[in-house]
């Protein structure tokens, strides 16, 4: 209003240059580019080389790239942040950096290049599972929460001081897919409440308690597998956490059958849907209940509750059973489960 006597500054935002690869950042990078820009701005997109995808292995950009064009900001795609990179980096001008699933380590001269240095959005509670596969162990160490950590990155493994967590819960029959869209989501809130305290230089970061933390590996197609004997909670829990990658499988009448989902039953509850033997081995098939496929387990029944066929679509059990006769009293191989958690700390 004219003659008020009041002045509005404008704000202006900070230059920010976002890195990552995964589609897991764009609900947070769609925020930046709307009401989060009053406190940063995306002045340009940090990603990995495009790959080649699908069953036709066609090389195409990441979804990263895609959302960066669409914009119209620019794309860098060093094959590694070497002196080039952190050249390219530097000319930018940019206040701080915001790194998201990347995939590259950054070295010392990129991580003091933005006048800020460089933030990191890590999808676990830290100090624990720091490393590759956060999501996924935390799913199958049967853990019922975990969350988004936005931290300073230095050199040693996301062991940087922590600026603010989002919690989120991870239920019973929640996937990997699951937890994961809403950690994406979860970094929009963490995010918002913290951009305005950068931009004021508030920010106030807490050292990780380095007795407490713990790594997790990068997985492989040789996790997918199931060993019965181990108790139902933790076959369940492994199921959930590795799908939709790797993935679990089990053969049934010679046939790699993918498992999408699981829970564990206790016994007394199987046993007024089915006669339960006190003999019955770990891996033998007891019936099917209204919900899913009955397993024997060292402790406890593991319930099965989505299958897939070799090319087949991934399936609710009943629909599944309805296709795929599996009778009772059949054995299901086991195979030693790799540990996915490493508690030394590396060096």
């Amino acid at each position: 209003m004219l003659g008020s006597g009041i002045e509005f500054l404008a704000v202006t935002p900070l230059r920010l240059v976002f890195f990552g690869s995964d589609a897991i950042a764009l609900p947070l990078l769609d925020q930046l580019a709307g009401e989060g820009s009053a406190h940063a701005q995306v002045v340009a997109v940090f990603t990995q080389p495009d790959r080649p995808a699908g069953r036709g292995q066609k090389t195409e950009p990441n979804a990263i790239k895609r959302w960066a064009l669409t914009r119209n900001l620019p794309v860098f795609q060093p094959e590694k942040p070497d002196e080039a990179a952190c050249a390219q980096l530097a000319a930018l001008n940019a206040d701080v950096g915001l790194v998201m699933a990347y995939g590259h380590l950054l070295r010392d001269d990129f991580i003091a290049t933005p006048r800020l240095g460089l933030l990191n959005l890590h999808t676990s509670l830290l100090p624990k599972y720091r490393g590759a596969s956060p999501i996924q162990t935390a799913i199958a160490c049967g853990e019922r929460e975990t969350g988004v950590t936005l931290m300073r990155i230095i050199r040693k493994l996301d062991a940087g001081p922590v600026v603010d967590a989002e919690r989120v819960p991870i239920h019973a029959r929640d996937t990997a897919a699951d937890i994961e869209a809403k950690l994406a989501a979860a970094c929009r809130p963490l995010v918002a409440r913290t951009l305005p305290k950068l931009y004021g230089g508030t920010f106030a970061f807490a050292a990780q308690d380095e007795t407490q933390a713990t790594y997790c590996r990068r997985l492989t197609k040789d996790d997918g597998v199931l060993d019965f004997a181990a108790p139902a909670a933790v076959l369940a829990a492994r199921i959930n956490g590795l799908f939709p990658w790797p993935g679990c499988a089990v053969e049934i009448s010679g046939l790699p059958v993918k498992l999408g989902s699981a829970d564990g039953v206790p016994t007394v509850e199987v046993c007024n849907i089915i006669r339960y033997k006190q003999t019955t081995g770990s891996g033998e098939v007891l019936g099917a209940d209204g919900e899913g496929l009955l397993i024997a387990t060292g402790q406890g029944i593991l319930r099965l509750l989505r299958l897939q066929r070799p090319g087949g679509k991934m399936l609710a059990a009943p629909d599944f059973l309805r296709g795929f006769s599996i009778a009772p009293g059949t054995v299901l191989a086991s195979r030693p489960m790799r540990p996915l958690l490493e508690r030394p700390t590396p060096n």
